[in-house]
């Protein structure tokens, strides 16, 4: 009976035994495959992390892996050796859902690395800067995402309307400086606040959104809307979520000033007076600042770049046809509006470094595919030098060449209106690891 009892004992030793090697087995194989991924990662350029990303705290974390099945971009965070650790995270868009989903508040959201700064202006947490009645929200303030952006623009017209007086002398309680995401959500809660307000965007209606091309899909979710509810958004395109603030802001009278380039902001002590590049002064008592973080587009700063054909954006790919066309840059914005005009056009992509770097995972593959099938002449190592009515000349390491040239599109990424910040008096920092958001700071 007892050797029956030994022999059952052990078995069952045995098998857990097994089971337990079986699963390290399995978790040291993952831990392998995702090791591979970082290793990938960093060839690929995609290792360190570009706007918003999650900081994982090793000695908090448990390992449970709801952080990797919350995030809908995938591959950005991984486990290895039961702790969460980030992958792909230049690929990272700041949605937080990892950030709500661990559930031992292991995870924060920051902001630049130890390595690499990032220039962000001073808010305290009602979205007011260091000068008083002037506010800032959504992209700017280091929060890209749409839903990220709309949550802000609401949540600081809400705090600013506590503190509005009564001052005959303006001519508005609120001045909102851009109509993306933010600017959009802002408008609309002025309104449902009821407050006298005017929205002033350098371009269309849209922001950086506008700025996609037609069919470009945006991620986004759920986000909440003044005067209109709850938008159940998971993947859409650019022109339905243009339709849909359209809708909105048609539907509520919402006074939206386009092609207005706000050129300072002078503090007369009680309020302010907003001056446009139209020559407009704008009394008001409040300022929200809701512009992007690249607020204008860089330029190449060479011959001929103010021609009519030279561009910063690209609206209607599926109107061109028939084009020589040249798209400048290497970044993900660039190589998507590339591999559209190739589909009825001869492109050329002109790209100043040797390879691409932190293109998307799908992009990098896409790109390299049109690059073999020679759908997209590609020039590394090149600089456009001068930008003709028939021609454009570039430069590379054998020396310059022409192009024959219809077009020139410029995709080189923006400038941080630092100028402009200053210039109203806001104070910016560059900040390295900067935690925007914690559980702690909720």
């Amino acid at each position: 009976m007892l050797i029956e009892e030994l022999l059952i004992y052990g078995f069952g030793l045995l098998l857990c035994a097994g089971v337990m090697l079986l699963y390290i087995k399995i978790k040291s194989g993952k831990s392998r495959e995702i090791e591979h991924k970082i290793e990938k990662a960093k060839e690929d350029g995609m290792y360190e992390p570009v706007s918003l990303y999650p900081y994982i705290d090793p000695n908090i974390c448990i390992g449970g892996a709801a952080c990797v099945s919350a995030c809908p971009e995938k591959d950005i965070i991984g486990i290895v050796n039961g702790k969460g650790v980030l992958i792909n995270a230049s690929n990272c868009v700041g949605h937080g859902a990892c950030f709500h989903a661990c559930p031992v508040e292991a995870i924060s959201l920051k902001i630049g690395t130890e390595k690499r700064g990032v220039d962000l202006p001073h808010i305290n947490q009602n979205f007011e800067t260091n000068v008083p009645s002037i506010y800032i929200a959504g992209e700017l303030g280091g929060m890209g995402l749409i839903k990220n952006s709309v949550e802000q623009g609401k949540q600081a017209v809400q705090n600013l309307s506590q503190h509005l007086t009564a001052l005959s002398e303006v001519s508005y309680d609120l001045i909102i400086i851009g109509a993306g995401p933010a600017g959009i959500s802002a408008s609309l809660e002025a309104k449902k606040q009821k407050l006298r307000c005017l929205t002033l965007e350098q371009d269309s209606i849209g922001g950086t959104v506008f700025n996609f091309p037609r069919a470009k899909i945006v991620m986004t979710s759920p986000m909440d809307l003044p005067l209109f509810g709850l938008v159940k958004l998971f993947e859409t395109s650019k022109s339905a979520l243009l339709d849909l603030w359209f809708e909105v802001i048609t539907k509520n009278n919402i006074p939206i000033q386009e092609n207005t380039k706000v050129q300072e902001i002078k503090s007369l002590g009680t309020h302010f007076i907003v001056e446009t590049e139209n020559g407009e002064s704008i009394s008001t008592q409040k300022v929200l600042i809701a512009i992007g973080r690249r607020g204008t587009p860089r330029k190449l700063q060479v011959p001929g770049e103010e021609k009519e054909k030279v561009a910063y954006r690209l609206l209607e790919p599926e109107l061109i046809s028939n084009k020589h066309i040249l798209v400048v840059g290497g970044g993900d914005s660039a190589v998507e509006n590339a591999m559209l005009l190739a589909k009825e056009n001869e492109v050329t992509l002109s790209y100043r470094s040797a390879q691409f770097n932190r293109l998307k995972p799908k992009n990098t593959e896409r790109i390299k595919e049109a690059i073999d099938q020679k759908s997209i002449r590609m020039e590394f190592n090149s600089q456009v030098r001068s930008i003709n009515d028939h021609d454009v000349i570039l430069e590379n390491e054998q020396g310059t060449f022409s192009l024959p040239n219809d077009l020139v599109y410029i995709f080189v990424g923006g400038e941080l209106p630092t100028q402009f910040l200053q210039k109203s008096g806001i104070e910016i920092t560059k900040r390295f690891g900067y935690t925007l958001k914690s559980k702690k700071n909720q």
